[in-house]
């Protein structure tokens, strides 16, 4: 499974980007959730099990990036580690 397959449950994005422009997506995204449909933020959040301790602490720490891109940095992260995980984890294919 890609990273592009997870997130694309979530959000309307094209089949073939590169990392910087996934990025750039996500951070458009979560910049339009923050200020239109919090509700809806929170859902995908918990859905992509975001821890939200770790984000509260990363939306206190970081400077120099917008909440926005604390947020989808945060995303990306977590569903790269499911990714790793489910590969760890899975039957090998012979």
């Amino acid at each position: 499974m890609s990273l592009i397959s997870i997130i694309s449950k979530d959000f309307d994005i094209p089949d073939q980007l590169s990392e910087s422009q996934l990025r750039a997506a996500m951070v458009s995204a979560f910049a339009y959730l923050i200020d239109n449909d919090f509700p809806k933020l929170i859902q995908i959040l918990y859905k992509a099990d975001v821890d939200q301790y770790k984000l509260k602490e990363l939306l206190e720490t970081v400077e120099g990036s917008s909440s926005a891109e604390v947020i989808a940095d945060a995303y990306i992260a977590r569903q790269k580690a499911k990714i790793e995980t489910w590969k760890k984890y899975s039957p090998k294919k012979d």
